[in-house]
């Protein structure tokens, strides 16, 4: 009798603390919208409801408007990226989301490819927004052993280290975050435009032609491989930017001759600035991303390259899809109070 009521204790005790943790993990845990509420939100989404899944850094939550996508096209797409993203992690994302979604497209960004090198993402400082909103499992820890170096885990995982202090600042926005329903977070499709204004000059184009490091080859050619084993279409993106814009034209030259040679589509917004419309003047946030003004620019011309380009559904009307009519309004609002 007393070692069945130890037990009992035990467990209510465990259950407690486990219940414990997910509520502090829920409150204070750190809420970015540039890779942690991309991943965490993903786990919502409707099951198999994703039928285009963007791939990379801040370049594609920044720059591809999903609410513009659907509004336009009926395309059901989900921004699923993080900050300065690598390929050997966007190579785990893919793998993650389709443990959930049958994308029909893959649409993986090139922007951390061709800007970084290796020695940056040794000590990668956007490591925990890549992390922190990843489920627990076999292939977080691959993501982790490939990402980063076994002295500067602990900086990061798990992810208690990273808010455990927290609690000193707490906002609004949390408090909002952890009352949120599955029903009001599926509402969010990982697009976080910015609404800053800086003039640019538009870079000139390079026609030298840099290869891509190792380690980026080979989770280039996994991304492809997976892809190809699992019946998805794969295409190739960079938006418009003017940060080391001269390294950054010599890897898209490479990953263009790569593209022609094995027939992927790439859009090379480099070199589409006046195809694009986009007006240095107004156009960007940042020497690195699009204002939202110049996202709906990058958008229009993207989706529709995207329709004509793959058979996809107008899912617009469908039942299972209104999360993507409550994601425009959502946007909506969000233009509205930056206007």
């Amino acid at each position: 009798m007393k070692k069945s009521l130890k037990k009992v204790r035990l467990i209510i005790l465990m259950t407690a603390l486990i219940v414990t943790y997910f509520f502090c993990e829920r409150l204070l845990g750190i809420k970015t919208e540039h890779g942690i509420r991309q991943a965490s939100d993903m786990y919502v989404q409707p099951e198999d409801s994703i039928d285009v899944v963007f791939l990379g850094s801040s370049h594609i939550h920044t720059n591809v408007n999903t609410a513009q996508l659907w509004s336009e096209h009926g395309i059901a797409a989900y921004d699923y990226s993080g900050a300065d993203q690598p390929l050997w992690m966007s190579y785990n994302y893919l793998k993650e989301i389709c443990k959930y979604q049958k994308p029909k497209l893959v649409v993986l960004d090139l922007f951390s490819v061709a800007v970084y090198d290796t020695e940056y993402f040794k000590d990668f400082i956007f490591l925990s927004d890549n992390l922190n909103g990843f489920k627990f499992s076999l292939n977080k820890i691959e993501m982790m052993k490939n990402s980063c170096r076994f002295e500067t885990l602990a900086d990061h995982f798990p992810s208690f280290v990273t808010w455990h202090n927290r609690y000193k600042e707490l906002s609004e926005v949390d408090l909002k975050q952890l009352f949120a329903t599955d029903y009001e977070r599926m509402a969010f499709k990982g697009y976080t435009p910015y609404f800053g204004v800086e003039e640019k000059a538009e870079p000139q184009e390079v026609k030298e032609v840099t290869e891509l490091e190792p380690k980026e080859a080979e989770y280039l050619q996994k991304i492809k491989d997976y892809c190809a084993e699992n019946d998805m279409e794969l295409m190739f993106v960079t938006a418009p930017h003017v940060e080391e814009a001269d390294k950054a034209h010599e890897i898209y030259n490479r990953v263009e001759q790569m593209a022609l040679d094995e027939g992927y589509l790439f859009l090379n917004g480099m070199k589409l600035f006046d195809e694009l419309g986009i007006d240095c003047s107004k156009d960007f946030n940042d020497e690195s991303h699009l204002n939202y003004w110049g996202s709906c620019k990058y958008t229009r011309y993207l989706g529709k390259l995207i329709k004509e380009s793959y058979e996809l559904p107008d899912r617009r009307g469908q039942e299972g899809y209104e999360s993507w009519d409550r994601h425009v309004e959502e946007i909506k609002r969000k233009v509205e109070q930056n206007a």
